[in-house]
């Protein structure tokens, strides 16, 4: 019955170990290499000990920062100590050294060459390593070459399939795992296979495989329950998530923070924020401690439902709890409030964010910049800036936002500081950064200096844009059009190359404010044709 229930979808698929498929791993499988001779001639490490043990290998072969040498080490132990040949420690920290090098090559190498198995938790290592790397098939290759591996790898090659999103082949394999590869699936296995069908949105056929672990003799703990209440969340079925959350009280377990989150989040996503704050507010009373993943659900789902206030308290309890809020999240809270109103109130949670010795980037400095330089409020911004500056480099983003607001207000002094301290710093301006200087010096009537900006852009390889030529052929115009500032402008555009929307602009603005002497503009273009 568990099978027929379990692995109905599992029909269609083409049989995963099948011989062609056996033969088309034996044909990838890394060769093993010989051992260099180098290896059998002098210790790779000198004084080498007189008295070799298990956990003294272990120890030399750990503190090695070359994964070579440590495989060096391995390699003149194995052949000079017989006697360690069978000890798993060594074996297991070269394992996990040239797994964390990603020399998986030569990982593989190692465990076919040994004239033993590898024991349960190194091939679980290596499997595992090689499904963080990205690398399932080979994860699945290592697996099949070990008969019969053990449940840790069994659950190692599930999750490093899991992880890649090869949902049906983990189905193939725990169908398989008993009869095939003589391993008996255990509730972490079952597990990971709930986890794969509500990944695939088979929620359904995760809770029959809830309902019949039982007949495999096999118990479902509070993470079987969580995975499918997560299943129900995530496709915006609530009322089964509650009815899941209801059978694992029903059960006598204490449901752990994660539980509780994936029910608030399931609630977010259909918009009954009240029913998640409902859930919250039990959690504490159960006396459950929120998780970061818990902190950033809710406040997250506050930002959604414009709750500034509520989204910036538990931004500060959060930090005041140790955990460290991510630049988005603390930006989301941060234009909200300044959105509302509450610059003020906005600083402070940002500066109590850095108190905590959190680093949250210059994009939420950016965005309390922005705010108060578009109320006017330039001198606070200009504070909230060299205070960043105590604890970092601001990015290019805050130095754009600045520039902005002091060229807004006519600063253009303050604004030329800021751009020698920006380069200074080694932040290279960008077609924004000089569109908003032209366009302050353009604004103030100095169009000379704005044109002079436009040659520094050209001379820096920063090409001007449309914006560059809109805003410099309103100068032009507002200026009353003079000659050499034209001449300037339409031999620079001429140079880095328009388009005819372009050249409309400046018959429009520029040459149509010349009181008639349209022909200047056809005599830059005949005496500058190619």
């Amino acid at each position: 019955m568990l099978q027929s229930t379990l692995f109905r979808s599992s029909q269609r698929l083409v049989r995963p170990f099948s011989s062609a498929a056996a033969a088309a791993i034996a044909a990838n499988t890394v060769p093993a290499a010989p051992v260099p001779s180098s290896f059998t001639l002098q210790p790779p490490i000198k004084p080498w000990p007189r008295r070799l043990t298990p956990p003294l290998l272990t120890s030399l072969i750990t503190r090695q920062h070359d994964p070579d040498l440590s495989l060096q080490i391995f390699h003149y132990a194995q052949l000079h100590h017989p006697a360690l040949s069978h000890a798993p420690q060594p074996l297991h920290a070269l394992s996990l050294k040239l797994s964390r090098a990603r020399r998986f090559p030569l990982l593989e190498s190692l465990l076919l060459r040994l004239p033993f198995p590898p024991g349960d938790p190194t091939l679980a290592a290596a499997i595992r390593a090689l499904g963080l790397a990205g690398k399932p098939r080979s994860a699945l290759r290592l697996f099949l070459r070990f008969r019969p591996p053990g449940v840790r790898s069994l659950n190692a090659l599930l999750n490093a399939l899991v992880r890649n999103e090869r949902h049906r082949l983990a189905h193939a394999v725990f169908k398989n795992s008993k009869h095939k590869f003589g391993v008996v699936p255990n509730v972490v296995s079952y597990n990971i296979l709930l986890k794969a069908l509500c990944k695939r949105n088979e929620v359904d056929a995760a809770v029959r495989v809830l309902d019949e672990m039982r007949y495999a003799g096999v118990v479902p703990n509070v993470v079987s329950y969580t995975t499918v209440l997560g299943g129900y969340a995530w496709r915006g079925d609530v009322d089964s998530a509650v009815r899941v959350f209801g059978e694992i009280l029903d059960r006598g377990w204490v449901p752990d923070a994660s539980a509780y989150t994936v029910l608030m989040s399931g609630f977010c996503r259909v918009g009954r924020l009240g029913d998640a704050i409902r859930v919250m507010d039990e959690m504490e009373e159960n006396k459950v401690e929120p998780s970061e993943v818990t902190y950033c659900v809710m406040i997250e789902a506050y930002c959604k439902g414009r709750k500034a206030g509520e989204a910036a308290n538990l931004l500060d309890e959060m930090v005041a709890k140790g955990f460290v809020p991510s630049s988005g999240l603390c930006c989301k809270v941060v234009d909200l409030l300044c959105e509302e109103g509450g610059v003020g109130r906005a600083c402070e949670v940002w500066r109590g964010v850095v108190g905590k010795g959190c680093r949250v980037g210059g994009a939420v400095v950016s965005t309390i910049v922005h705010w108060l330089c578009k109320e006017g409020k330039v001198v606070e911004a200009l504070g909230v800036f060299e205070e960043l500056e105590r604890g970092e480099v601001a990015s290019l983003l805050t130095y754009n936002t600045l520039i902005a607001g002091m060229c807004e207000r006519g600063e253009l002094c303050e604004a030329g500081r800021l751009w020698d301290d920006m380069v200074e710093k080694g932040r290279v301006p960008n077609a924004f950064t000089y569109n908003v200087l032209i366009k302050g010096f353009c604004e103030v009537g100095d169009v000379k200096e704005g044109i002079r900006v436009l040659e520094e852009m050209v001379e820096s390889g920063c090409l001007p844009n449309k914006s560059t030529y809109s805003i410099l052929a309103d100068g032009v115009s507002l200026s009353g059009g003079k000659k050499g500032e034209i001449d300037k402008v339409v031999l620079l555009a001429m140079k880095t190359g328009v388009d005819g929307e372009l050249w409309d602009l400046f018959l429009k603005h520029v040459v149509g404010n010349l009181d008639g002497n349209a022909a200047e503009l056809d005599r830059i273009l005949i005496e500058n044709a190619v």
